[in-house]
């Protein structure tokens, strides 16, 4: 049987953990009271033995008592009294708990109640905090739901209006005019409401039934007292280029002529706008009822807590202390209140009549996600696969060895056409291998990712899945090596043979968009949507995902190098002639690898510039600086390799020094929340989720040394080709080992201050708000 403090710890909401009852704490109290009982009962030891003969009758005789007396005098039995008193606002009620009887342990029983007293009130506390929060939320909702109505069924009637005029008007066109037929164009208008006029006066009539009044933002007029009346916007987030570009060419075009374009009525009452503003509310309608279920679970945990500590208590005092106080319990706010409840109910109701189409499966779909169960079969393939890949690379090692592939100046071909590929899928299994450390990690300490990342429950990557991927990767990888290597030896052309790692990367890359619900394709389709959003950053709004994944692209240059040769060899024929230098030399060679180079680091300070843009923080404006630091790092290390002088060597030198300096200093301070002078852990931080401190330290000085790798582009080792390409390989896998290290640390920093401000739901804009409301 599993005990309780391991189970709360299992369930409870981990943003939360702060507000739950201190379970531990309490049990430990509990403990010191049954420690300072010890010493009185080893005295009393000898007295007892002499009794024990008569121990059975007697307490037989004291159960009968208890049970023909208790009932009649339960007020004389109480050995504890708590009271109630409200606070000054007269909302909240903090509970006090008075000793009626006298323990023979008085000052640990009495520490013991005061902490339950404050443990309650914390809770109780917390727990209204967060009620009223989403009773808030709620009633914004159902305003923002009436409004949409509202919008809808207007949009609905001026579309058939408009078409029974187009109607109105073919026939009348068709059908000769004369004395039974009279024409009049003006009634026609008014029948057929197309006009900006008749739009603006249906939009004002429905608007005004939920006190609002629209209005034209580039003529408001005043009231008596001459403020502005409420007006409405349907305001779309900027998450896809066009609205990207809308809102800056908007912005622009006001603060540059200063006459902002009017919004009339027939752009603010659009079937797109009205499709982006249902969406929203949607998403907000999930994102509610989910954090009323987990104020719910919040609930009964901690009723839960409290009946088995109390039950504890119980045991090792040898009173009954444990109903009183439950009674009190129960009356407290966190349990006795039903609006949580109620409105669970009402958000059901209204989902399921306004979005599923008052279909209650679809819309519990929606609400209740069902997480994926783990299967054994994953584990299973995940060691099988483990297996074939050892096999394979032991057998590949050989016969590599045997047919001299890696001795200098003896197999080209292979170095420059089959390498970079190979090198390619090694890097990509690599990176997905510490990915599936850190997913096992974070599920390990507890930390919220798939809430940091915005991921659904019931179809996120779990650490299984990773490693599975990973390994049939690398299974597939070094099974087409030795196939390459057999094809070899046994006499095939190499024009042919050689074609092998492109036919592998064009079945990966079939793989990676097919359209057929295999091989996770929500995951693989979700890669290739943060992938878009990064290669066309800043038109989309960033997200932690999107600015995630580019950190993990900044430590793949070497891959997108490898990718770039190998598409140039295939594309151009090379491995057919075998004619190198058509890939390794000229301008274009030198200028796709500055790009390349520089694509990653330009990506994410394109997010920075978007954040910026977005949020108005000027510490996005710095973290931009850290990457154009390492675009002129990298600028300048490219240009050295092929122009060795000592001007570029210093200042491949200085840039390089000035770019890894900033770099350490964002990796401490900013993203892992380190090197805080005044932490009660030294130059950590308040609060560490790993126990052992030393783990910290060694994580740091590791991440210094990782992040100095450079020095070896500068220091220019003589090297034969085989060399350089694994020690470049080598080098690469470094820095990939490096990013899988740093991620832990910054997903921790990152639920650490979700915890903080005991973040466990998302914040979903939404779609209409007063114009006047942002000043």
């Amino acid at each position: 049987m599993v005990k309780f403090s391991k189970e709360l710890e299992a369930q409870l909401i981990p943003e939360w953990k702060e507000a739950f009852v201190n379970y531990w704490q309490l049990k430990k109290q509990v403990k010191k009271i049954k420690l300072s009982r010890k010493p009185k009962q080893e005295a009393l030891l000898d007295h007892e033995f002499g009794l024990s003969m008569l121990h059975p009758i007697r307490s037989f005789a004291h159960r009968i008592s208890n049970k023909l007396f208790n009932s009649s005098s339960d007020a004389s039995t109480e050995i504890i009294q708590v009271r109630s008193k409200s606070m000054e606002d007269g909302n909240e009620e903090v509970y006090e708990t008075e000793l009626v009887q006298l323990f023979s342990e008085e000052d640990e029983v009495r520490v013991f109640f005061e902490r339950l007293d404050e443990e309650l009130n914390k809770v109780n506390q917390f727990y209204r905090t967060k009620e009223s929060e989403f009773l808030e939320r709620g009633e914004i909702l159902n305003k923002q739901l009436e409004i949409l109505v509202d919008l809808k069924q207007i949009l609905h009637e001026r579309r058939r209006k408009t078409d029974s005029g187009i109607l109105s008007r073919s026939w009348s066109s068709s059908t000769p005019r004369n004395s039974d037929f009279n024409y009049d164009s003006q009634s026609e208008q008014t029948e057929t409401p197309t006009s900006e006029t008749s739009q603006t006066e249906e939009i004002i009539a429905a608007l005004e039934k939920n006190g609002v009044n629209f209005i034209n933002a580039a003529s408001r007029t005043k009231t008596k007292k001459g403020k502005p009346k409420l007006a409405l916007r349907i305001d779309i987030p900027a998450t896809t280029p066009t609205r990207t570009i809308s809102a800056v060419t908007s912005m622009l075009w006001e603060d540059l002529v200063n006459n902002p374009k009017k919004e009339g009525s027939g752009d603010f009452v659009s079937k797109k706008k009205i499709q982006c503003a249902e969406k929203m509310i949607r998403g907000a309608f999930v994102e509610l009822y989910k954090g009323l279920g987990l104020l719910k679970t919040y609930s009964s945990l901690n009723m839960v807590a409290f009946t088995k500590i109390l039950k504890k208590f119980d045991k090792v005092s040898n009173q009954q202390a444990s109903a009183s106080y439950l009674k009190v319990v129960k009356r407290s706010h966190f349990i006795s209140s039903d609006k949580v409840v109620r409105l669970m109910d009402d958000v059901e109701s209204i989902f399921t009549k306004h979005f599923a189409s008052n279909d209650r499966k679809k819309a519990m779909k929606f609400l209740r996600p069902q997480q994926q169960k783990e299967s054994h079969m994953v584990t299973f393939f995940v060691g099988l696969f483990t297996g074939c890949f050892v096999s394979l690379f032991s057998v590949y090692a050989i016969l590599a060895h045997l047919a001299g592939i890696f001795k200098p100046n003896v197999e080209r071909s292979y170095v420059e056409t089959v390498y970079p590929v190979f090198s390619v899928f090694a890097l990509l299994s690599l990176h997905l291998f510490m990915y599936g450390c850190n997913l096992f990690m974070w599920k390990g300490t507890r930390i919220n990712y798939n809430f940091i990342f915005e991921f659904q429950p019931n179809t996120s990557l779990k650490y299984r899945d990773a490693f599975l991927i990973c390994t049939t990767f690398m299974t597939s990888v070094v099974g087409a090596m030795v196939i390459h290597l057999l094809l070899r030896a046994s006499g095939f052309s190499p024009s042919h043979v050689d074609a092998i790692p492109g036919i592998l990367l064009i079945i990966f890359l079939a793989l990676l968009i097919c359209p057929f619900d295999i091989f996770y394709r929500p995951t693989r389709y979700c890669f290739i949507r943060v992938i878009r959003n990064i290669i066309c950053s800043p038109f989309y709004k960033v997200l932690m995902v999107d600015f995630f994944m580019a950190d993990q692209l900044t430590s793949q240059i070497p891959l997108l190098r490898h990718m770039e040769s190998t598409a140039c060899y295939f594309l151009a024929g090379s491995f057919r002639t075998h004619r190198y230098e058509t890939c390794n030399s000229g301008r274009l060679y030198r200028e796709l690898a500055y790009v390349i180079s520089f694509l990653p680091y330009y990506w994410r300070a394109m997010q920075c510039a978007r954040r910026w843009f977005d949020e108005s923080d000027l510490n996005h404006l710095a973290n931009m600086g850290k990457y154009v630091s390492a675009m002129v790092a990298a600028g300048a290390r490219l240009t050295y390799a092929r122009q060795e002088d000592h001007l570029w060597f210093g200042i491949v030198l200085f840039t390089s020094l000035f770019a890894t300096i900033y770099q350490l200093y964002w990796d401490f301070v900013k993203d892992w929340g380190l090197l805080n002078s005044k932490s009660k852990n030294k130059w950590l931080r308040d609060d560490l989720i790993l126990k052992n401190k030393s783990i910290y330290y060694i994580s740091i000085a590791l991440n210094v040394i990782l992040r100095v790798a450079w020095v070896e582009t500068v220091m220019r080792f003589r090297f034969t080709m085989v060399e350089s390409r694994m020690l470049d390989f080598f080098l690469a896998s470094l820095e990939v080992i490096r990013r899988g290290h740093w991620n832990f640390y910054r997903l921790e920093n990152e639920h650490l201050n979700n915890v903080g401000k005991f973040r466990a739901v998302k914040t979903v804009p939404l779609p209409f708000r007063e114009a006047d409301s942002d000043g």
